[in-house]
């Protein structure tokens, strides 16, 4: 195993920083990742989709489909270097942080949960009052559940920014053995679910895969991820067990969930998709000193303060341009790869960019949770808020925003995280 992490000259991740300790500055290639990570979600969500609608019902497929494209999604299935990036990020943070490990958990959660209001207040209304105006039930109930299920990731991302501090005890004390455990649970995981054909046992791959890739950010914040056989036996050992997996194993090629499929190697994900995660990783550190070399800086400082409004907002604006060229218009799109999709995608595109700006304008600003002061409770209260938090992420997440109770059970679930950080009032 010393061939693939070599030894740091001087560990970043320290469980405790003392107060004035100064820190280094943000690291630019874990910032560069996520940005370009989150993009190419945007790009692929607003450029994948095939859909028609038939006068009563929208359908919706998928460009990834077409035999032979799937190798693509090895590479631009990116969210593997997003938890990648937010471990690696997660303990550069908790390093350099002189808060208690609970205040530094509650100040996350409130980044999680603030943006999320302000989704939630447009889009709990929206569907009654579009209805009421006539607009067609299924594509709006279509439209509705998915900007809910797209939270999946800040659920899962929640799990891992609990564990943070636990998990960083585990990295100092272990090391690889603690990612090596989870790879572990994660064949287990899949050799249950394949055998007994009980296709629920595979959503525990969603902690043992995601939070495996998330420790691994933790090797790298440490510096040990620098030497150039260990990258290579990464990359080369990732992608080829990936490969042989897809060859012999019950994985489709996919890397992304494609309809029809009767396997989906990311919901939930399987061994298959850790075995990406370590060749996309491996690949990445690879080229970090050529991505450095990119004049990015100017870029990075507009879009880091504005990643989570993307994320929350790009398919409100898919939805939007589908609904007016889709549904009102009668244009479907054209098969992909053909001509009329080529000539037609720089138009769609700059649609839902005209859509996107003034969303990015409008709620970029609930990127920041109000300057309020944080509580000193125990860990049984940042769990408490947690759980709460993660509730109504999850809740939102299984049944998005559809007509129902489910969306107001939500924003309390929210709320009430968000409160549960707050200072207790004495009498």
């Amino acid at each position: 195993m010393t061939v693939l992490l070599d030894r740091p000259v001087a560990p970043a991740v320290r469980p405790r920083r003392a107060a004035g300790t100064r820190t280094a500055a943000r690291d630019p290639f874990i910032d560069l990742l996520r940005v370009a990570g989150m993009a190419l979600v945007v790009l692929q969500h607003w450029t994948i989709p095939v859909l028609a609608y038939d006068g009563v019902r929208l359908t919706t497929g998928n460009a990834l489909s077409t035999p032979g494209v799937w190798l693509v999604t090895w590479i631009s299935q990116v969210m593997p270097l997003v938890f990648f990036a937010g471990g690696a990020a997660n303990a550069i943070g908790f390093g350099r942080s002189v808060q208690p490990p609970t205040q530094w958990v509650a100040v996350r959660l409130r980044r999680l949960a603030w943006p999320l209001l302000p989704l939630a207040a447009v889009w709990i209304p929206l569907p009654h009052v579009l209805l009421t105006l006539g607009v067609p039930a299924q594509p709006l109930e279509v439209g509705a559940k998915l900007t809910g299920q797209l939270l999946w990731f800040l659920a899962v991302y929640l799990i891992a920014v609990t564990v943070t501090p636990y998990a960083l005890r585990l990295h100092e004390r272990y090391g690889l053995r603690v990612p090596a455990a989870l790879a572990a649970g994660a064949v287990l995981t899949d050799v249950a679910r394949f055998t007994t054909g009980f296709e629920a046992l595979g959503y525990l791959n969603i902690v043992f895969v995601w939070l495996a890739v998330h420790q691994l950010g933790f090797f790298y914040a440490e510096g040990r991820l620098r030497g150039l056989a260990g990258r290579l036996a990464l990359t080369a050992g990732g992608f080829g067990a990936a490969a042989l997996l897809v060859a012999f194993g019950p994985y489709p090629g996919s890397m992304i969930g494609l309809p029809g499929a009767e396997v989906s190697n990311m919901a939930p994900p399987t061994l298959a998709m850790l075995a990406v995660a370590a060749g996309q990783i491996g690949l990445a550190t690879l080229l970090r000193p050529w991505l450095l070399r990119l004049p990015t800086g100017r870029l990075l400082d507009w879009a880091g303060p504005r990643i989570m409004t993307v994320y929350l907002w790009h398919m409100p604006a898919l939805f939007v341009v589908t609904g007016v060229v889709v549904v009102l218009l009668g244009i479907d799109t054209p098969r992909p790869g053909s001509v009329f999709w080529l000539a037609g995608w720089p138009v769609w595109f700059g649609l839902l960019c005209l859509v996107m700006w003034p969303l990015l304008k409008g709620f970029a600003r609930f990127e920041t949770p109000p300057a309020l002061p944080y509580g000193n409770g125990g860990w049984g209260t940042t769990l408490a808020a947690a759980g709460l938090v993660g509730a109504g992420v999850l809740t939102l997440t299984v049944g998005g925003f559809a007509p129902g109770g489910g969306p107001f059970l939500a924003v309390l679930a929210l709320l009430g995280g968000l409160l549960v950080t707050a200072p207790r009032s004495r009498v």
